[in-house]
This record gives C-alpha cells, structure tokens and sequence, in this order.
C-alpha cells in the first residue's frame, strides 16, 4: 500500500511541471500584446520598455521559465500587473468561492446520481430504468449557461414573493456580511504570516465559516445563493454519475459470485449492497474524481452566469487582460487540485480492491 502511494505521488510531480510548462508558453503564444492590454492602445514604446521590465518581460524566454520555476518552487506565484496585488492574495480570496460551489456541485451528483444509477439497474429493462436513463441524457445534453439562466428566470421571477424564491447572483445579499472565525473567537494574527493567510483562505469558505460559528442567518442567505449555481452546475456529472453506476453495476450483478449469492437465498437488496455495490466502485469512483476537476473547470460559464467571483471568471479575465501572472497561478492551483484529487481515486483503489496492493 505504501510502495503503491508513493509511486503515484512521485508520477504527479512531473505531471504538474509539465502543466507549469505548456501553460506559460501557451499563454503567451496567444496573440495581444500585454502592455497595450493593461496600459491602453495607446501606450508608447517608451511606457511599453519601462512596463517589460519592470515585470520582467524583457528577458528571454527560457529565463522568464527558469525564473518562474525558481519562484513557483518557493510557493511565490508572483504578482498581478492588471492589479499590483500578489497572485497569492487573488486566490486565498477568489478560490474558496470555486471550492465551495464544486464542491457542492459535486456532494449534489454523488447524492442523486448514485442512487438513481442503482435504481435503475435493479429495475432493469423497466418503465423505471427508461425514464431514469431519459432524464440522465437530458441533462447531458443541457448546456450549464442556458440551464443557469433557465433557473434563474424561474427561481427569481417566475416565483418571486413565494416561498420558493432564491437569489438569481451574488455570494451574499447586499448588507449582509460574514465575520471571520478568528475574529469571532477573538484570535490575534499577525499580519503578513503565512498562518494569518491560510486562515483568512479558511474564513473566506462562506458557507463553512458562517456554520462553524453560529452565524446561521448568514449561513442560510450563503445557502440559498449557492442552490441554483450548484444546481445548474451539477446537471451533467449527475447525469455521468448515474450512467456509469448503473452499466458497471449491471456488469457486477451479472457475474458468478452475485449469482452464488442469490442461489443461497441471500435477500436482493444484501446482494446488491455487500456482492455487487462495492465491485462495481471502481469505474464510479474514478468518473468521480474526474468529474471534480471538470467542475473547477466548468466553474466559469456557471460563475459568470450567476455573477460569483471565484477562479473561473479572474482566469477569464486575466487571460483576456494577458495577466500572465494570475493565469499561470491560476491555472497551477486549479491542475494541482485535479492532481491530488487522481491521487486520492488512485489510492482509493488499493482500499476498494486488495488485488491492487500486490502489484
């Protein structure tokens, strides 16, 4: 199990460099030039010279990486030429929002997905299965952006003044504000400290940190604006989730040991749980973890529908504004979380399946 671990831990740290790599490249191959998108089109070549080198732009190419490289190793992901503002300050603000509506995104595919994939293989061939699989094929096929703006014409007007109302944007209705955990609790921190930043990252999980100390009015009103992007985020891995459990467990309720099972008289609803269920994990457990690394992907058209500013609409904005910091930041937090989370399904494996471990 150990051997297994640190194999795939060590297969990840070129996977990451490789990414750093292509992107710094990638992004300023694309045409536009950075002085003129940040000072004007009508930046002088004078200005143009005092911008390229004061951000270091006048160097080669293999030196801009080499620096890059040397700064990323010492967790310094540079700063923002659009805002003057570190790229490392952007994230501890913007990211939490991303987490939080992936996450939730992804806690609402598992809980209806899963189930409604199970259903519809043990009532296989039925009136059940088919409209089970229907409705999975329609939400595959509805684009996030429409779907977002379909639910919050409903949500927001359509049923305004009912009960059923929500939030159509925003993280927080206007004047309502959460209070960090420390500040609540009355710790002091030292500004500047690299423990001071991790925990304000913390407080800025809305939803977490308003739960964690009571604040349940905020609480509720950070709930209520995350249904409907969490929703309209959640359709298409819900609809993945459910085919792929329902194939690999029809696959798993056809073979010889869930057969035996049966034949001992061992009730239907034992045999799926304890024979079929958990040999059928591993291709569910894996759509899974890619399904979190589209979702921070797939985070910008939902952002920008509902008006969030997480990761997704400052990568945008960035790559438009050639922020070659923020994009390069961004671009890095957001693949080495799909990293960790592979890494996790993939040690996830060697616990689902012992035959892994002795290979």
């Amino acid at each position: 199990m150990l051997g297994f671990s640190t194999r795939r831990i060590l297969l990840a740290i070129p996977v990451l460099v490789g990414i750093v790599v292509v992107v710094f490249f990638l992004i300023r191959a694309i045409p536009g030039d950075p002085c003129t998108a940040i000072l004007g089109e009508r930046a002088t070549e004078e200005a143009c010279e005092r911008f390229y080198a004061a951000n270091g732009l006048n160097e080669p190419i293999w030196v801009q990486l080499w620096v890059y490289l040397q700064n990323l190793f010492t967790f310094n992901l540079g700063d923002s030429v659009r805002f003057s503002r570190p790229v490392t300050q952007m994230l501890i603000e913007r990211l939490p929002l991303t987490t939080e509506l992936a996450t939730s995104a992804l806690a609402l595919s598992v809980l209806v997905g899963v189930p409604a994939g199970v259903i519809s293989a043990r009532r296989h061939n039925t009136a059940v299965d088919t409209a089970t699989m229907a409705a999975a094929n329609v939400g595959v096929s509805m684009p996030v952006f429409w779907l977002g703006l379909m639910l919050a014409y409903l949500f927001a007007f359509v049923l305004r003044d009912t009960p059923f109302q929500l939030p159509p944007s925003g993280r927080l209705s206007a004047g309502v504000r959460s209070t960090a955990f420390y500040d609540v609790w009355g710790w002091e921190l030292t500004e500047g400290t690299t423990w001071s930043k991790f925990l304000e990252y913390l407080s800025n999980h809305v939803i977490a940190n308003t739960f964690v100390t009571g604040q349940w009015d905020v609480w509720w009103d950070a709930v209520q604006h995350m249904i409907l992007p969490a929703v309209a985020l959640s359709t298409i891995p819900m609809a993945i989730i459910a085919r792929i459990t329902r194939s690999s467990l029809l696959e798993a309720m056809g073979r010889d040991y869930v057969r035996t099972a049966r034949a001992k008289g061992v009730l239907e609803s034992s045999v799926v749980r304890r024979h079929a269920f958990r040999n059928s994990l591993l291709p569910v457990v894996t759509i899974i973890g890619l399904q979190l690394g589209l979702l921070l992907g797939g985070a910008v058209l939902t952002e920008t529908v509902f008006g969030l500013a997480g990761v997704g609409t400052g990568l945008v904005e960035s790559i438009f504004a050639r922020d070659y910091a923020v994009v390069q930041g961004f671009t890095f937090i957001v693949a080495a979380i799909y990293v960790v989370v592979n890494l996790v399904v993939d040690i996830s494996y060697a616990w689902l399946d012992p035959r892994i471990r002795l290979e």
